[in-house]
């Protein structure tokens, strides 16, 4: 980044008029006789390209350079609920495997709760180097100002380069006050993560409503921070033997202090995720009326599949917000995916393109959700879903 600056002794009447009609946002302003530059400046730097000579001047801020050397590691956040531990865990240490091979780093994870010091032998099965542990009465429900310290604490003392967090609910809200905390950068809800040889994390997220894919790195700063949302990277096979070992923390009781009280905590009703399911039937703008759903709902039935939708039905009123898929929505890699009606925009395709097998079924050959399908139908949804339907009933394949 850098600044603007104005070389007032250089301005005359002429330049200032000048300055005043060069600038396209109406960031220039006089002011008895001087120039100042007012929120409305963009930096595009025309002032300075096309103004009077030696007027304006743009200054690049200087920025400390940082021993990357001090940092070594990539950490995962362990998100768990009362020491079950979340899946996206999982996922995100085969990620953080695969980029410390990169970088000949060590792979660490960080368990944060009460009670949970036998719970993180598991993570011991899936190849890390080290879990170090947080077992405090305080830390038994999560409390963002004593998890966020507890996260200080291991970085602090470990230093790793790159932090890894799963975008959960509990992640969403720990990850930026970390980030915060270290004066360091955060990318939310990466797609992609790869690791350059000077240990720089490349962030690759969906951005512009996911028109564009934006590369983010973060060269100045450690540690790097990224959440990654469930369903996204592939979790390793477990291994039978465990490897690695566990390291137990400790803090201070007066620094786990918090100014929230967890007065009751009621367990919230399990409910089926899209997220989890092995097979789905998603449909999109080719359903013409909500009754329609109905035969959307038959043949889900019959194939043993949850239902999903795109987001013009959830805006509709026709189905729950929890069953969309896409960049506003859940990520979902099921088995099987068969989308009925569903153009394929890059908000939705984000949300399931990593399924296993993707079956296309749209009237438009020319239809984007061709490029990301293994197979496809060209046809009228109200043509061939009746024709399946018949056909599972009979007992044949799913042929059309």
């Amino acid at each position: 980044m850098g600044k603007l600056v104005v070389n007032q002794e250089k301005l005359t009447p002429s330049a200032i008029e000048e300055l005043v009609k060069i600038c396209p946002f109406g960031a220039m302003e006089e002011k008895q006789g001087k120039i100042e530059i007012n929120a409305g400046c963009k930096m595009c730097k025309l002032c300075v390209k096309n103004g009077p000579a030696g007027v304006m001047e743009f200054v690049e801020d200087k920025v400390e350079a940082i021993d990357k050397s001090l940092w070594k590691g990539v950490a995962v956040y362990v998100d768990h609920v009362e020491g079950d531990i979340h899946p996206v865990t999982y996922e995100l240490i085969g990620k953080a495997k695969e980029l410390a091979s990169k970088i000949n780093h060590p792979v660490y994870a960080v368990f944060v709760g009460h009670d949970i010091e036998k719970k993180a032998e598991e993570i011991l099965h899936y190849g890390v180097d080290k879990v170090f542990v947080y077992d405090d009465e305080e830390l038994k429900d999560f409390r963002i100002e004593p998890y966020t310290k507890a996260m200080e604490d291991f970085i602090n003392s470990v230093k790793p380069s790159t932090l890894l967090v799963g975008a959960t609910t509990v992640g969403r809200s720990l990850a930026p006050r970390v980030a915060a905390r270290f004066r360091t950068g955060l990318t939310a809800d990466c797609t992609i993560l790869d690791m350059k040889e000077n240990t720089d994390l490349v962030q690759i997220r969906p951005a512009f409503g996911g028109n564009i894919m934006a590369q983010i790195i973060n060269p100045n700063h450690r540690p790097q921070l990224a959440t990654v949302r469930y369903k996204v990277m592939d979790a390793p096979e477990r291994s039978e033997e465990k490897s690695g070992e566990i390291v137990t923390c400790s803090i201070k009781k007066e620094e786990l202090a918090s100014n929230i009280n967890v007065l009751k905590v009621t367990k919230k009703e399990i409910e089926e995720s899209i997220s989890d399911a092995d097979v789905i039937v998603a449909v999109g703008r080719g359903l013409k009326a909500e009754k329609d759903m109905e035969m959307v709902k038959e043949f889900a039935a019959l194939i043993g599949a949850q239902i999903a939708t795109t987001r013009p039905l959830i805006e509709a009123g026709w189905a729950d917000a929890k069953r969309q898929i896409g960049l506003s929505g859940r990520t979902v890699k099921p088995k099987l995916i068969i989308t009925l009606g569903i153009s394929g925009a890059v908000q939705f395709a984000a949300g399931m393109n990593n399924s296993d097998c993707i079956i296309a079924i749209n009237k438009d050959p020319k239809a984007s959700i061709f490029n990301v399908a293994h197979y496809g139908i060209v046809g009228d949804i109200y043509e061939v879903v009746p024709k399946l339907i018949s056909n599972v009933k009979e007992g044949k394949p799913l042929t059309v």
